[in-house]
């Protein structure tokens, strides 16, 4: 049974034969090897461009803003993984990243695509970026959607994130459509819902990825290259130091049971 489109069994990416491996048109032994970074590489394999200066700066800065953030679901999810079963580090790395949905890590791209659509919005129609912001949160409201990108539960009065990596974007005179939309949204809030929200590390992100030229198919491999490393580093702790069942105890003492 033929599923889905399958006239095009090609890939750009890799090839290799007895001698050589060649990735993007490169021989990774002899021109990759020893002569280009992992962010570089990173993006290198993704769109089959080198990165400019300004590309690899800001990649490096968000991959490192949102790799760790103390014992998250993600972490405890591992951890607790790999007490159970320390024979198998992947398939405790692999739990850590099965959560990343819209709540926790996935977020980045909702945002991404977000923006990207009112900008799209705002082009189509003909209106400035807080006419489209303030139309869209007026429906939202509504809707009771929640708004990507914007408030914390634990930094309330501003993700530092958040606020280091658009300083950076501002310092670097980073200011394209995406940052702009972000602002003009973040503008908007107070009237839409009555009251102001922070701008979080995941709204910081997918503006400054966009502004830069980063695909927005691939936003949500951002947090979970970052993330992977991390959860990598808690895992070599674990080894050493455990706490997956101390976690798991806790869970069991922190729940009540309210069943017949």
């Amino acid at each position: 049974m033929r599923i889905g489109k399958q006239d095009q069994p090609f890939t750009a990416i890799s090839t290799s034969d007895a001698a050589s491996i060649t990735v993007r048109g490169k021989d990774l032994c002899s021109e990759l090897i020893g002569k280009m970074g992992f962010t570089d590489y990173f993006f290198f394999m993704l769109t089959g461009r080198e990165p400019s200066d300004e590309q690899r700066f800001f990649i490096d800065a968000v991959l490192l803003s949102i790799a760790e953030h103390g014992l998250v679901p993600s972490v405890q999810a591992a951890r607790m993984t790999y007490a159970a079963a320390p024979e198998a580090l992947q398939g405790a790395v692999a739990a850590g990243l099965l959560g990343c949905g819209s709540v926790v890590l996935g977020s980045t791209e909702a945002c991404g695509r977000f923006l990207s659509r009112l900008i799209a919005e705002s082009r189509e129609k003909g209106l400035s970026f807080e006419e489209v912001a303030a139309g869209n949160l007026a429906a939202m409201k509504l809707s009771k959607a929640s708004i990507p990108g914007f408030g914390h539960p634990q930094h309330s009065e501003g993700d530092p994130r958040a606020n280091k990596l658009l300083a950076l974007a501002a310092s670097r005179n980073l200011a394209g459509d995406h940052i702009t939309m972000l602002y003009a949204v973040q503008a908007a809030i107070p009237k839409a819902i009555g009251k102001g929200l922070p701008i979080n590390v995941s709204g910081a992100i997918p503006a400054i990825m966009l502004d830069i030229g980063f695909p927005l198919a691939a936003l949500k491999g951002i947090p979970i290259l970052a993330r992977t490393a991390s959860l990598i580093a808690h895992l070599n702790e674990e080894a050493s130091r455990p706490i997956g069942f101390v976690l798991s105890h806790h869970a069991a003492q922190g729940i009540q049971y309210d069943g017949e």
